[in-house]
């Protein structure tokens, strides 16, 4: 089955994965068309109950609730939500082969990694290199602009992200950099935005 090539950014919550995927969704990258598909703001569609109709039953959505509500991230055996959201986006968009998936918030650990590779080949790997200072004045100045509202942005929140990012995600550029893939570490300010990281990341690979 052909897959579309995807750029995968990894990076602490903050770092501006998601201003950058939009930039990345707008531009293009390279001559050709992308899709930025967020999945934090996927699942958090879906728990508010605005996934396509009929994407999940009842009792998936109430999962979908606690998940986001005591920040857990998806585990092996339920990875199949993460499918229906992805194929039901790349769907939606209308994605051709030879278009490019920008993968923000998945994989979040090892065994999403594998069951990704079943869906997108993930071709690039951008890293966003952020302390947990940096992140902490990036989400207080909402550098992005994209944390107005966010719930889950108390500090106590967010520490526990940083710690599952440390233990369970951050360990994937190395995880990529074993397969083959190119990696671009790229180092993040508090003020970075998303238009000075797209310039890099243009120039950051050979295609």
């Amino acid at each position: 089955m052909e897959k579309n090539q995807a750029l995968l950014m990894i990076g602490p919550t903050g770092s501006g994965k998601t201003p950058l995927g939009d930039a990345i969704q707008a531009a293009g990258l390279w001559g050709r068309r992308c899709h930025h598909f967020d999945f934090g703001q996927q699942l958090r569609n879906a728990g508010e109950g605005r996934a396509p109709e009929g994407l999940f039953e009842a009792p998936e959505t109430a999962f979908i609730r606690s998940v986001l509500e005591d920040g857990a991230l998806l585990e092996d055996e339920q990875f199949l939500i993460a499918e229906k959201l992805m194929l039901s986006f790349l769907d939606e968009r209308g994605a051709a082969i030879d278009d490019v998936v920008v993968l923000n918030g998945l994989p979040r650990h090892a065994g999403q990694a594998a069951a990704v590779e079943g869906i997108v080949n993930v071709a690039w790997v951008v890293s966003l290199e952020c302390t947990p200072e940096v992140v902490v004045a990036r989400i207080g100045a909402n550098t992005g602009g994209d944390r107005t509202g966010r719930a889950d942005d108390g500090m106590e929140a967010v520490g526990r992200k940083l710690v599952t990012f440390a233990e369970r995600t951050a360990p994937l550029v190395e995880r990529y950099r074993e397969w083959g893939t190119p990696v671009f570490e790229m180092e993040v300010g508090a003020r970075s935005d998303a238009g000075q990281m797209l310039s890099r990341v243009e120039g950051a690979f050979e295609c």
